[in-house]
């Protein structure tokens, strides 16, 4: 069951589902009947730990109606898993798609848990062949899988890391391929787009400029919103959270990120419509 209360005080993230889809949403439940703009995205996207997130503010701002289909820890196989939350999605006047991390897809490597992206499920055979020195029993998170196939061995790590951002580019065209035409791409990173990103260190992880160059004939356009100073500090003091989720909180943006990020999607989605 996917648990939603962020503790005392917490944010009322409305829960509902759409269509067939088995995945939670934040709501409040909005009128697929009616013209919408879908947002689509991982766990900032949703809005974990803060009262009103961008896609509720860019709805304030543009007066039409955002339905937010970001999910928890989700990647774009949230959504190709998902027919029915896809076709939900295409069903928009235009759609914006997070772009989030490299690791939280199913690929040659491994297999993520369909509606919880950031979940490891089972090494391929040719990730066993690579390390054969790893014990992938107690691993049951990609982002642990992958500090200790680093620590394993770096260089045959790197190999691995290529392979990763080659899926993402293969499953984020086929995502794309699947939205209405006025699609845009959404960086919500705390820094610039790097030049080269094959560490641990960058979030979203192993995303780097040429990646996003890439996509750049699949959208109508990609938005930077990298936050200021100020809004990141404000993020301890804007986020409502248990003590017991300060880790997860810090890898999240607060209310003040985003409010800078509707500030810059939204003047970008009414010049579209």
């Amino acid at each position: 069951m996917l648990m939603l209360d962020a503790g005392a005080g917490a944010p009322d993230y409305v829960p509902c589902r759409y269509g067939a889809s088995k995945s939670l949403f934040r709501g409040p439940e909005c009128d697929l009947s009616r013209p919408y703009v879908a947002m689509l995205g991982g766990s900032a996207t949703f809005g974990k730990y803060v009262d009103r997130p961008y896609p509720a503010l860019v709805e304030q701002a543009l007066g039409r109606q955002v339905v937010n289909l970001g999910g928890l820890n989700a990647g774009p196989d949230f959504y190709l898993s998902d027919p029915g939350l896809l076709e939900i999605a295409a069903g928009a006047r235009s759609a914006v798609v997070q772009i989030t991390g490299a690791e939280a897809l199913s690929n040659p490597f491994y297999s993520v848990h369909s509606r919880r992206n950031d979940r490891f499920l089972a090494a391929t055979p040719a990730l066993r062949a690579l390390f054969p020195q790893v014990d992938f029993a107690e691993i049951h998170f990609t982002r642990h899988l992958l500090q200790v196939l680093q620590r394993s061995d770096a260089a045959v790590f790197v190999q691995v890391v290529q392979g990763l951002k080659q899926n993402w580019l293969a499953k984020m065209r086929q995502l794309l391929a699947a939205l209405p035409v006025r699609r845009l791409l959404l960086w919500m990173g705390d820094a610039a787009v790097p030049d080269r990103a094959e560490g641990l260190d960058r979030v979203p992880l192993f995303i780097d400029r040429a990646m996003i160059d890439a996509l750049r004939f699949e959208v109508s356009a990609t938005v930077l919103a990298v936050p200021s100073p100020r809004a990141r500090a404000m993020a301890p003091f804007d986020m409502t959270y248990p003590e017991t989720e300060a880790a997860q909180a810090a890898c999240l943006p607060g209310a003040a990120v985003h409010a800078e990020v509707a500030d810059r999607l939204a003047p970008v989605l009414r010049g579209l419509m």
